[in-house]
């Protein structure tokens, strides 16, 4: 092992700084629209309205697909120019459109403010976790992948938490002009970084993704079992994540007290379990070589029981077994992408991200949040939540039948990359 495998390069620290910023930016912004949900319905549509949930459901979905749609379209793009000055245009995209999703007068003006808000965060998806492959060795990035996601959890939670407290205090629509100012500050931030692959040289080397590099991918089998699990895991996780304040009114809890106690559960069960399934799985890795795999396995599969508990439980009990639900889903969080990252030829890297976030999205939570309220407007928030609870199980099973192809895949990438 050479020095320059384990040490870190230039500028990794700032990059890493910014970008968990901004990530932690991204999932304000996505699941602020969960936290006040309830009150965009009521301000949009009439008390006893049977597709009333239905029709605010699609409002993930048209923030997914079109966030799905261009990840790839911009990912070509940050294989040409600089990935900071596509990182740093998308951010303000997606801020500003944030901020008008308040100006919002009626239901489809809020849904067109939610597609731009998906075509911004499409150019950050694909182009930030190349930026960190290239700056921190293989052996590392199982810990940087899980300090990067632990925006995920921390800022889904502050969308709650924001959500709640400023929809309670100013209004639903000042939770959106108030989260959209740091996104514009970070995003303007990036236009004075450097892209890593400018200090090695290798500029000349971005090439345009052809048929045989996504055909490439798809012969890549721990590839293929990353994106099957992870597919079902954001259905279940997305699904959970938008229904959630509504399933917590549907068990008699006050909303302002509920929204809240779930973002807090979600920022501490999260974080934690973010930031020990990467640690833990690149000790493991030196021992196991599909601990990627293994880790984000068996965390789902532990989450099923206790989420199948928390329909059951009453509360306060309910909350214990829902913390340690939302601390397993999480744990796959940094080693899933770190397996990514890794199974994934550097120079068709942004393709692979880019590519993953097409089928996650397409085949899970862009389906999930209305798929559910139809569910839950035709029959109960419990029965809905039963398929979330399913989707978790599936998510498991499938990371651990490919736990056997991750070592080959890995050495293959890493030939290729020499």
């Amino acid at each position: 092992m050479t020095e320059g495998e384990t040490q870190r390069k230039p500028g990794a620290g700032t990059a890493l700084g910014l970008l968990l910023a901004i990530n932690l930016s991204n999932y304000i912004d996505r699941y602020i629209l969960a936290a006040v949900e309830p009150n965009i319905r009521e301000a949009f549509f009439a008390p006893n309205d049977p597709n009333a949930m239905a029709m605010t459901g699609t409002l993930a979905p048209a923030f997914l697909v079109t966030y799905m749609l261009s990840a790839p379209a911009l990912g070509w793009l940050a294989d040409r120019f600089s990935r900071w000055l596509v990182i740093g245009t998308c951010v303000i995209l997606w801020s500003t459109a944030t901020a008008a999703s308040g100006f919002a007068a009626t239901f489809l003006a809020l849904f067109i403010t939610r597609i731009f808000v998906g075509i911004g965060e499409g150019g950050y998806g694909p182009a930030a976790p190349t930026i960190l492959a290239d700056l921190f060795s293989v052996q590392t990035r199982g810990r940087v992948m899980a300090v990067f996601c632990a925006a995920i959890p921390v800022g889904s939670a502050l969308g709650y938490v924001l959500g709640g407290l400023i929809n309670a205090q100013l209004g639903w629509r000042w939770a959106f002009y108030i989260v959209a100012i740091p996104g514009i500050v970070l995003g303007l931030l990036c236009f004075w970084q450097t892209d890593p692959r400018a200090r090695s040289g290798v500029r000349g080397e971005r090439k345009r993704a052809n048929k045989e590099d996504y055909l490439t991918l798809f012969r890549n089998r721990s590839f293929v079992f990353n994106c099957g699990a992870q597919t079902a895991m954001t259905f279940a996780l997305g699904g959970m994540a938008f229904w959630m304040p509504a399933y917590l009114i549907f068990r008699n809890q006050s909303p302002a007290l509920a929204t809240p106690m779930f973002g807090g559960i979600t920022v501490v069960a999260g974080l934690i379990s973010t930031l020990f399934g990467g640690f833990i799985a690149d000790r493991l890795q030196k021992r196991f070589s599909g601990a990627y795999f293994m880790v984000s396995g068996l965390g789902m599969l532990l989450a099923f029981p206790l989420f199948i508990a928390t329909l059951y439980l009453p509360f306060p009990a309910a909350w214990v077994s829902l913390f340690l639900a939302v601390f397993f889903v999480f744990l796959n969080t940094g080693p899933s992408n770190a397996a990514l990252a890794n199974v994934a030829p550097g120079k068709i890297r942004a393709t692979a991200f880019a590519l993953n976030i097409l089928i996650i999205h397409a085949l899970g939570d862009a389906i999930s949040p209305p798929l559910l309220g139809l569910v839950a407007g035709r029959w109960n928030m419990n029965v809905s939540f039963f398929v979330v609870s399913f989707a978790m199980l599936v998510s498991g099973v499938v990371w651990l039948f490919g736990m056997k192809y991750l070592a080959a895949d890995t050495a293959a990438a890493e030939r290729a990359a020499a």
